[in-house]
């Protein structure tokens, strides 16, 4: 009975410990999360007898996955055009005048709901005033050619639900893992996506006026697999982790689905091990799962945080 009661009276300390620690963190955690789920304008540009508008969620490039949208319009009619091979490309100009890029789509999909184009980039830096991004676009219509250069600002990305982390595997080469979704997570199981790229070479300085598909120097990741182990890391949390979570595969979008169980609020860690196509560990490390209240939990090697 003895212990019974020095039990009770120890958990009952965990309890109230973890009840204060949290009140610590209530004003990181009661951050509003951005959810943006309209499409506006980031950018237009006139060529020729054609209007050009890039949109994305917000009307705003943001470091990390962005989806992008293209329409092509007559400009003296207004109505949008029939156009075909449209490229997107966004090169990035260093301080010491080098240029690199970053993943993307290069060959835009057409979607016909709606007549327009769609891809994504995943900018891997912001803008300033040392270093810019530009995009270049190259489309088809009435037999010619077009090709439109165009500068873009890439802006802070404040929601930690789409952080992005970039590694060197146990075989030498630079990875790249972008968050998708949720931008909004929930306390239950969330559909959780992420995008996976190896850089492939250095891009080139631009040959001429436009870049093109020679000059990528990143490809999506295919058949990898992604293992999940959510944690919450803060002292007071004992670096516990939560039920039915799923390993992130890849879908027949190229991106890599999965499911990730939040069971509350909080400072969580996604913890991951990245395998190639054989099974190989090409990085991430196992994490203990040992309860370790007041101890602030163990993490990967290769992880990404999160707060909701």
């Amino acid at each position: 009975m003895k212990k019974l009661v020095v039990f009770i009276s120890v958990l009952c300390c965990l309890v109230v410990s973890c009840t204060l620690d949290k009140t610590d963190y209530r004003a990181e955690i009661d951050t509003i999360v951005p959810e943006h789920t309209e499409f506006k304008e980031v950018a237009s540009m006139d060529y020729g007898d054609y209007h050009v508008t890039l949109n994305a969620l917000n009307g705003t490039l943001y470091k990390g996955h962005n989806e992008i949208r293209v329409q092509i319009k007559n400009k003296h009619s207004g109505q949008r055009e029939q156009v075909s091979e449209v490229t997107f490309f966004p090169v990035r100009t260093m301080e010491d005048g080098g240029s690199s890029s970053c993943p993307h789509r290069y060959n835009l999909n057409f979607q016909p709901e709606g007549n327009l184009f769609t891809g994504y980039a995943v900018f891997t830096h912001e803008s300033n005033a040392q270093e810019k991004w530009e995009l270049y676009l190259n489309f088809t219509a009435g037999g010619e050619t077009y090709k439109i250069r165009q500068p873009v600002s890439v802006q802070q990305q404040s929601n930690k639900n789409l952080n992005m982390t970039a590694f060197t595997g146990n075989d030498g080469h630079e990875y790249l893992i972008a968050l998708v979704s949720p931008q909004k997570p929930k306390v239950a199981e969330n559909k959780l996506i992420a995008g996976v790229y190896r850089l492939r070479e250095s891009i080139s300085e631009p040959v001429g006026a436009f870049p093109d598909s020679s000059m990528l120097s990143y490809s999506e990741v295919r058949d990898y697999t992604l293992l999940l182990d959510p944690r919450m890391p803060e002292p007071s949390m004992g670096n516990h982790s939560s039920p039915n979570n799923i390993d992130l595969k890849q879908g027949e979008d190229g991106l890599y689905h999965g499911v990730v169980n939040y069971t509350m609020t909080g400072n969580w860690t996604l913890n991951f091990i990245m395998l190639n196509q054989q099974g190989k560990i090409l990085k991430g490390t196992v994490v203990p799962d040992d309860f370790t209240p007041g101890v602030e939990g163990v993490k990967s090697e290769l992880r990404i945080d999160i707060l909701f």
